[in-house]
């Protein structure tokens, strides 16, 4: 391993004129070098491209891809991924901040770690409001600025697979081989964190930094948000990822922790009176249910 890695951050921008520029340098001004930086603009129809252009004439070796029509995060992250050449990769949204020690922080724990198949490396993070003032923090944290409740690490799936919110996921450093594995975000779906974490936790061990890493702007037209309110397929996506979990579950304790997550989506989507999403839902427990009375695990 080299004692300072290439480190790939793909900065994704959607009508972030108003942040893009300092999201940019806290990029540049990480204590750590290398650090390559890509950026995307996904066709904003905001001054967010003459921003990103303006910047990079003092910077000319950064890499932009400008976007011709609106793609969402999941392509557009991908088509980065392909020109990144990192070992390690952040995906990080043009409205939220790296804080200058963050990048080192991960790589020194990826470097030292005691995991042997170590893909992911996240941390806490600082909520903001869209001026930059304090609103929170990701994970509840005590006087001594650690975190409430201890996180899992090491094998984290049965852990994602019943909470779903387990990684901060602005805060995570991912190996580039863990995407190669993946073969980068699922493009089909509408949104791309919970089932990224599940699939990638079934083969690779997770670690968490007790320490602030980055800070997380809530904004209402963020690259997210957005993608969001054109997208109402939200709940049929979780529907498809916890279906494709059930096929990477390997002992029934793991179908026990999908039929927990399944549950909440039962009475989510009773509640949001969606009846054929009710009825997959409802589908999905059942099948759980025929599992763990029927199934040889060791199969």
């Amino acid at each position: 391993m080299q004692e300072n890695p290439l480190v790939s951050v793909i900065c994704l921008a959607y009508n972030h004129e108003k942040f893009v520029m300092e999201t940019l340098n806290s990029v540049i001004k990480q204590n750590y070098q290398p650090i390559e930086l890509l950026i995307v603009d996904d066709c904003s129809n905001d001054s967010t491209k003459v921003e990103i252009n303006n910047w990079l004439l003092s910077h000319p070796q950064v890499q932009f891809i400008a976007n011709e029509m609106n793609i969402g995060n999941t392509k557009s992250f991908n088509n980065a991924l392909k020109l990144a050449k990192g070992e390690y990769v952040i995906d990080l949204a043009a409205d939220d901040l790296l804080l200058p020690n963050g990048i080192q922080t991960q790589v020194n724990a990826f470097q030292q770690s005691k995991f042997k198949k170590l893909g992911v490396v996240y941390g806490n993070a600082e909520i903001i409001n869209e001026d930059g003032s304090f609103k929170s923090y990701y994970f509840p944290i005590d006087k001594n600025g650690k975190v409430i409740s201890k996180r899992i690490v090491g094998d984290i799936y049965s852990s994602v697979l019943t909470t779903g919110d387990s990684i901060c996921s602005v805060s995570a450093m991912i190996k580039k081989s863990v995407f190669d594995f993946l073969g980068g975000y699922d493009e089909t779906l509408a949104y791309e964190d919970l089932d990224s974490w599940i699939r990638a936790s079934r083969e690779f061990e997770f670690d968490f930094i007790d320490e602030i890493l980055v800070k997380k702007r809530t904004v209402g037209n963020s690259l997210g948000s957005n993608f969001y309110k054109k997208n109402h397929n939200i709940n049929i996506s979780t529907y498809k990822i916890l279906r494709k979990a059930l096929q990477l579950n390997r002992s029934k304790e793991e179908d026990l922790a999908l039929q927990k997550r399944v549950h909440h989506e039962i009475i989510h989507s009773f509640k949001n009176q969606s009846l054929i999403l009710f009825i997959k839902n409802i589908g999905l427990r059942l099948t759980i249910s025929w599992r763990k009375n029927f199934k040889n695990y060791s199969n």
